[in-house]
């Protein structure tokens, strides 16, 4: 079965979109106009030219009445030459085609009647001589008298009218233009300010609340009170997930101190201690998530970056790395934000990545350059995570089916990772590798030039409410 054609889709901004169906629509009514008014100007026209046959009629028939026979003669002869009127006798063997009654002729009918006399015939042939022909007597002898169909004059070229017409193109356009532009404002700012709050900038995102159309300005008002919402729930969650933390923590030290000074049994006593160091490290994912979105941008080295988080985990059994990163590829981020990305990708394939026949973790750590991105990929060599479930791994307090029997967590760590790389503007990806294991790619944003003084800071609102005592030196810590 033969393949059919895919069409390639245009796409148009929504101002080029209203910009094309104004014009359209104006240069309809413009033509509409024009017919219109065509339409208006050929009735009197019609009724002129209709009045002035009439006219020419009576008065070729008051001359011919009054006229002697050589007159006559002269006459019809100057009638025919100049003014295209030929006059003849009707004969009782002449075969005429009656003139039918149209829309462009009706005038000539009636005025014809009424000035001439309601047995005034009208043909459109006589003797198979096609022509405008009217019958009518000259002292009780029926005649014809036949118009001419002239060419109209050939006037001089006049470009009015060109320049007319351009001038009426030129303001339509401008006209759908200016339209385009006063409808699509309002949109276009819409669509800044929800880019915005998308990005979690809720500062930046306020509209004009005393917008000239009352539609906008309801819109605007319904905006901004959203986004202000929006705000407060942000810094609500962190002010609670930061409180909960730190309130936490110290009971958590008193109780390690105090199992460390009182259980005489060395097994015991270390198992209680990694169910508490358990508990800490799940109170540090969730100050991790509460912190402030704010960081900034420079140009780093991700080479040394990636090797540093390579040192502090070089003793670990469990993991096996191999880092294929070239030693002058450099990306904006922030480079503590960054290693705390990578040593979370690490962690989690240790913990989940393992290799079931050796129980080691193999990660490949590699990257991608282009000419204005950076693709940083961690791979592990585990069993992977069903198709189904990877849209849902940085979504927090999320575990897949192999996380909740592999060890104890909070469901934040891949969450923290997409909440950070976002920060920095860049996005995560997790998709399975080809032959086994999942696949994590980091986009950043590539630095030229590793020496540019150029700082770029990327911000949202930070939490503005008064913090407990102690949290904001917590978050600040880590």
């Amino acid at each position: 079965m033969p393949n059919k054609p895919s069409w390639r889709k245009v796409e148009l901004s929504l101002f080029w979109r209203t910009f094309f169906l104004l014009a359209v629509l104006m240069l309809s009514s413009t033509g509409g106009w024009l017919q219109a008014l065509r339409a208006f100007n050929a009735q009197p026209h019609d009724l002129l030219a209709a009045e002035q046959t009439a006219s020419l009629v009576n008065l070729s028939r008051a001359a011919l009445e009054h006229a002697d026979g050589i007159t006559q003669v002269a006459l019809l002869k100057t009638l025919a030459d100049q003014e295209g009127l030929r006059i003849r006798e009707r004969k009782p063997s002449d075969s005429f085609k009656p003139m039918a009654l149209t829309h462009d002729n009706q005038y000539l009918h009636e005025i014809i009647r009424q000035r001439l006399g309601p047995d005034t015939i009208l043909a459109s042939d006589v003797n198979g001589q096609a022509g405008t022909w009217i019958g009518f007597d000259i002292h009780d002898r029926p005649h014809w008298l036949l118009l001419e169909q002239r060419p109209p004059p050939v006037l001089p070229e006049e470009k009015t009218w060109l320049l007319w017409l351009m001038v009426a193109v030129v303001l339509s356009f401008a006209g759908a233009a200016m339209i385009a532009r006063l409808i699509n404002q309002p949109l276009k700012q819409l669509r800044y300010a929800a880019t915005r709050v998308r990005e979690g900038d809720f500062l930046d995102s306020q509209l004009d609340e005393e917008a000239a159309t009352s539609e906008i300005r309801e819109v605007n008002i319904g905006f901004n009170r959203m986004a202000q919402k929006l705000a407060s729930l942000e810094q609500d969650r962190a002010v609670m997930l930061a409180g909960i933390s730190h309130d936490l923590r110290t009971p958590l030290a008193r109780l390690r101190l105090e199992t460390e000074m009182s259980v005489t049994d060395d097994v015991a006593r270390e198992h209680m201690i990694a169910d508490i160091v358990q508990l800490d490290a799940t109170i540090d994912k969730f100050l991790d998530y509460a912190r402030p979105d704010h960081v900034h941008l420079t140009p780093i080295n991700l080479h040394q970056v990636v090797s540093s988080c390579m040192y502090a985990v070089q003793n670990h059994h469990e993991l096996q790395i191999t880092m294929e990163v070239p030693e002058d590829c450099a990306v904006l981020a922030d480079e503590v934000e960054l290693a705390r990305v990578i040593s979370n990708l690490l962690e989690n394939a240790r913990r989940y990545g393992k290799t079931p026949d050796t129980d080691i973790a193999q990660v490949n750590i590699s990257v991608d350059i282009r000419r204005r991105h950076v693709r940083l990929k961690v791979r592990d060599h585990g069993n992977g995570v069903p198709p189904a479930q990877l849209a849902k791994l940085i979504e927090p307090f999320f575990r897949s089916d192999t996380a909740r029997t592999a060890a104890a967590g909070a469901g934040l760590g891949l969450s923290i990772v997409d909440k950070t790389v976002q920060r920095m503007g860049g996005h995560l990806t997790l998709q399975n590798a080809e032959g086994g294991g999942m696949e994590a790619q980091i986009h950043l944003r590539r630095a030229s030039d590793l020496g540019q003084k150029t700082e770029q800071r990327l911000q949202r609102p930070a939490i503005k409410r008064q913090l407990p005592p102690g949290v904001e030196a917590d978050i600040q810590k880590q």
